[in-house]
């Protein structure tokens, strides 16, 4: 159950077969859920089982984007179902890792501490400053899966997102959500003009 080996040939399996499209669903996004990830085991002193199948998670969490972009989720968990036995996960921890991959489905509604975790971890860029970078890679995805047509509409559709999303963790309402309500103001500003 090495989580160095489990990276490794999650980051090659995102590699060679993501679709060129998805500027945002990459490897970057994953490694980057993962980091955070990563800070809440540290912030929260997360026991080593608990942090192991959050890891687990955060890397698999949207694997499933390489089969099915609409329902990205339930194709990851298809795929964690049949994977992650030849890799030594219980039956029980495999249905923690589903659980976590399915929170991070939208609209986000985690029940556990672990759920709350990985959510936040998700969406951490909202409330930084990557924000506007992070969002344009969104952007391009985003028309490329023909959501977006525009900038008008892509702006409606961040100031939609933004209103509707909460934060979880405690962390993330202190830390982020005073940030991702500075980047709303700003959006439905340039939107009015």
């Amino acid at each position: 159950m090495s989580i160095r080996k489990l990276k490794r040939f999650i980051s090659e399996k995102i590699n060679s077969e993501i679709s060129k499209d998805l500027s945002y669903h990459g490897l970057h996004h994953t490694l980057a859920v993962l980091e955070s990830c990563n800070q809440y085991i540290k912030r929260l002193k997360i026991d080593s089982h608990k942090a192991h199948l959050l890891r687990t998670a955060a890397l698999m969490h949207d694997l499933g984007i390489l089969w099915n972009y609409s329902d990205h989720e339930a194709k990851g968990i298809e795929y964690i179902k049949n994977e992650l036995p030849d890799w030594g996960y219980s039956k029980k921890d495999i249905e923690v890792i589903c659980s976590l991959v399915q929170a991070t489905k939208l609209p986000q509604q985690p029940k556990t501490l672990l759920e709350e975790i990985i959510c936040d971890a998700d969406l951490d860029y909202l409330g930084t400053e990557n924000f506007y970078r992070i969002g344009e890679t969104l952007y391009h995805e985003f028309k490329s899966q023909k959501i977006v047509s525009n900038r008008k509409e892509w702006n409606d559709l961040q100031i939609r997102f933004l209103e509707n999303h909460s934060y979880h963790t405690a962390f993330a309402r202190k830390n982020r959500e005073p940030v991702k309500q500075k980047f709303l103001a700003e959006l439905k500003n340039n939107n009015s003009n």
